[in-house]
């Protein structure tokens, strides 16, 4: 499993869409941006400094080209990845900035400490709308694009609803309290479903058609809290990716999970003893200037040698995509998340060939028990075709050699309806005849 070191605690990250970076938010206040290629191996590509106060959250917009960053200093940062020139907004909130996400193009929304969530026009300087219905601090952004609503989950145990087409600072819909932080969400079904990631480690499952009041289903499993939960790209192949979730919890796993059918699928990361607090994926296609790869003494490309074994393994053309997962250490974890899904579909297929051939074994025993048995009880109905024609020939020959003896006389047997005295008037009948008279 590649790891890039990014000097400090890294509180958030995020792919770039086409090239392959990764960029971190720092305890320290750092934006650091690390190019990738296809076997793990990272180098730093730019560090900027907007704040010296920690960087909690930060996203991208829809080509990469600009970086937001958010965090305690409660200023939003807007960050050219191309020139590295940083823009300053200086109070963007009251309270330290918990949670940014990026909606459409000329939109996003940030969430603070204090429960405030604001619409921003990164061409305007101040914030668009307002909303104030949550009064625990902003977790997690959920966009669903065909309604052009915002769900945020909130520690407060609330999860809210918020068409950003209205000019209303209310919420579209607000779900009842749920008596436990809401702390991450995504979306499943083709966004017919919503998971919501709890501090007790359930899962709660929203229907859409069934209203936001309260969910419908709870999904428990997880030991510890669920801190980060993440979809999988529906380029993915191999694995059901409307259902077919991440997620990060504080006992140090990441684990890949199936929902509605609820299946773990596996571990995809252990992060030991630190929580994991954020996940990502990202495949980037356009590879940045790198260092010259590692040769063999045959002068061959050691990195291109195994990718070529793996591809032959796999049967298949091979397509990294990378899941990046951090906690409270100073390390970026990088796992192949497609060779993760290809193990889990091997061990997944040898266990059904195991279990196939035991039953094949169970039935080749059954089968054999079944023929002594038919042998015993063939044994067990009586004498063979020959051996019963031999015993009418034996009791022939004794018939023959028996002595002509008298036959014994039986005494007749008694009739039960015989009528044994005669009344006065009775008659005596001992022939039929005596009525044929009559």
């Amino acid at each position: 499993m590649p790891e890039i070191s990014a000097g400090a605690q890294v509180f958030d990250l995020a792919f770039h869409p086409t090239h392959s970076t990764v960029y971190t938010g720092l305890l320290t206040g750092h934006v650091r941006a690390f190019a990738y290629n296809d076997q793990g191996h990272s180098k730093r590509t730019f560090s900027v400094r907007p704040s010296k106060r920690s960087c909690r959250a930060i996203c991208l917009d829809h080509d990469g080209s600009h970086l937001y960053a958010v965090g305690k200093s409660k200023a939003l940062n807007i960050i050219d990845t191309i020139t590295e020139a940083v823009e300053i907004r200086a109070g963007a909130h009251d309270s330290a900035i918990n949670r940014i996400k990026y909606i459409m193009p000329s939109l996003l929304c940030t969430g603070d400490d204090d429960g405030i969530i604001k619409l921003w026009d990164p061409r305007q300087k101040e914030c668009i709308r307002k909303y104030s219905h949550h009064f625990d601090y902003i977790t997690d952004f959920l966009w669903l694009e065909d309604k052009k609503h915002l769900v945020a989950t909130s520690g407060d145990g609330t999860l809210s609803v918020m068409d950003v087409r209205s000019k209303k600072t209310e919420p579209f819909a607000q779900s009842e309290d749920q008596e436990d932080e809401l702390l991450s969400i995504v979306s499943i079904k083709r966004a017919s479903k919503v998971v919501v990631g709890t501090q007790i480690g359930v899962l709660s499952i929203f229907n859409r058609s069934a209203g936001w009041g309260d969910c419908v289903d709870r999904i428990p499993g997880h030991p510890h809290s669920v801190d980060a939960l993440c979809t999988l790209p529906p380029e993915l192949s191999g694995v059901d990716t409307t259902s077919t979730i991440l997620t990060g919890s504080s006992d140090g796993y990441v684990r890949a999970i199936e929902i509605l059918p609820t299946k773990l699928l596996g571990v995809v990361a252990d992060h030991g003893d630190w929580p994991v607090e954020r996940i990502a994926i990202g495949c980037g296609t356009d590879q940045l200037t790198f260092d010259a790869p590692e040769v063999d003494k045959n002068g061959t490309n050691v990195d291109k040698k195994n990718d070529h074994d793996n591809v032959e393994d796999m049967g298949k053309p091979w397509t990294r995509w990378w899941v990046g997962s951090v906690g409270h250490e100073e390390t970026l974890r990088l796992t192949d998340l497609e060779a993760f899904f290809h193990e889990a579909s091997k061990d997944e297929r040898k266990d059904v060939q195991e279990i196939m051939d035991t039953d094949e074994e169970h039935r080749e025993v059954e089968d054999a028990k079944g023929d002594d048995d038919a042998s015993e009880q063939s044994n067990d109905d009586g004498p063979t075709v020959e051996e019963q024609d031999q015993s009418d020939r034996d009791e022939e020959s004794d018939a023959e050699e028996a002595p002509n003896g008298k036959k014994r006389k039986r005494k007749p047997e008694k009739n039960s309806l015989a009528v044994n005295k005669k009344g006065k008037n009775a008659v005596d009948v001992f022939e039929v005849t005596f009525f044929d008279d009559l």
